[in-house]
């Protein structure tokens, strides 16, 4: 497994590498997670060990996370995620061939807690949060296809579901209908930008994944 790491660090926020199959927090006292990581490191430094999670990823997704360094800080960056503000751009791979070139897939989705899954519901649905988001294609290899996806909002494994409900799960995703491929599933953080909390500055942060599926279809 790759290891995590620091993209960029300041008295106000932490930007990091989070890779697939660490957690980005744990309940489990046992098992390693990068919040914990990430208070380990400024302990070491002696400051004072706050890591405010403002977003998360998925267990076996990689990618960039942003985390804050005060409570104050963490206040405005989850203000930021609300308002959109801070957007995050993944790649998937999927093994679907008629997946239009480019959509907007907008559906209905419920957390099943007991099988840590989400499904897609009818609209109607009481229970029902909307998720959508965009996508498009950006290269292709044999039956693999490479989607740049845009979230346009944050509910629990939104991508992974949505996809999988139109018989495109991503590859390696085992518990959507995926591939076994005995790799992390295709699913890639890349991109990550959002406003300095005390500068202004427009932050921004690109990464090329490291699962090797992602090899040949990267841009």
């Amino acid at each position: 497994m790759a290891d995590w790491e620091i993209l960029h660090e300041d008295d106000e926020v932490l930007v990091c590498y989070k890779p697939a199959n660490l957690a980005t927090q744990s309940a489990k006292p046992m098992e390693k997670d990068l919040e914990s990581e990430l208070k380990n490191y400024r302990a070491k430094k002696g400051e004072d060990p706050f890591i405010g999670v403002v977003h998360r990823l998925d267990q076996p997704v990689e990618g960039v996370l942003v985390f804050a360094k005060t409570r104050e800080v963490a206040d405005t960056l989850t203000k930021q995620l609300r308002e959109k503000t801070l957007q995050k751009k993944y790649y998937a791979i999927i093994t679907r061939g008629n997946m239009p070139k480019e959509g907007v897939l907008e559906d209905y989705l419920v957390k099943d807690g007991r099988k840590n899954r989400a499904m897609v519901v009818k609209p109607d649905d009481p229970r029902g949060k909307k998720a959508r988001l965009s996508y498009r294609v950006v290269s292709e290899v044999d039956d693999m296809r490479l989607l740049d996806i845009t979230i346009q909002s944050g509910r629990f494994h939104q991508i992974r579901a949505q996809l999988a409900s139109r018989t495109a799960p991503i590859f390696g995703d085992t518990k959507y209908g995926g591939v076994s491929t005995g790799r992390p599933l295709c699913l890639c953080a890349y991109y990550l930008r959002f406003i300095h909390p005390k500068t202004g500055q427009m932050m921004e942060f690109e990464i090329h994944p490291k699962g090797e599926d992602f090899y040949d279809l990267l841009p």
